[in-house]
């Protein structure tokens, strides 16, 4: 069978650079799903959890923080601003992060925040809770 080359990209490091079967990034407008010979393609992603599905057919899990996804030939380029390993993902400060994010939209209910503050704590709620779950899903 043919196999993907999978980059993940930040702009610290190259987080990924494995062979892989298959690949389901978190694409902006739902699941995208690619295996080998797909057809070149250009998406934006949300944040989520990127699986893919590694030599062995087990499935691993990639946290990303936005960006775009590139396929091209039998190589999926990924560009996020975060991607963690799953294994690399701190659970305690994932949950910690959680907990003020959901403190922080807990003021806005009670009128002690503004707008801007509460596109940031979803923000950060939604990544933490991003994180627990491909942390979850090793």
């Amino acid at each position: 069978m043919a196999n993907l080359t999978l980059r993940v990209i930040t702009p610290e490091s190259i987080a990924l650079d494995a062979s892989v079967e298959s690949v389901q990034l978190p694409g902006l407008d739902g699941s995208v799903g690619i295996l080998p010979r797909h057809a070149h393609m250009i998406a934006g992603l949300d944040t989520g959890v990127l699986v893919y599905k590694d030599q062995a057919g087990r499935s691993q899990s990639v946290f990303v923080n936005g960006g775009f996804a590139e396929v091209q030939g039998n190589t999926v380029r990924v560009i996020t601003r975060a991607g963690e390993l799953a294994e690399e993902i701190d659970e305690a400060r994932a949950k910690e992060a959680e907990r003020r994010a959901r403190e922080r939209l807990d003021a806005v209910r009670r009128g002690s925040v503004s707008d801007v503050d509460v596109l940031r704590a979803e923000a950060a709620l939604r990544r933490a809770v991003m994180r627990l779950r491909a942390r979850s899903s090793r």
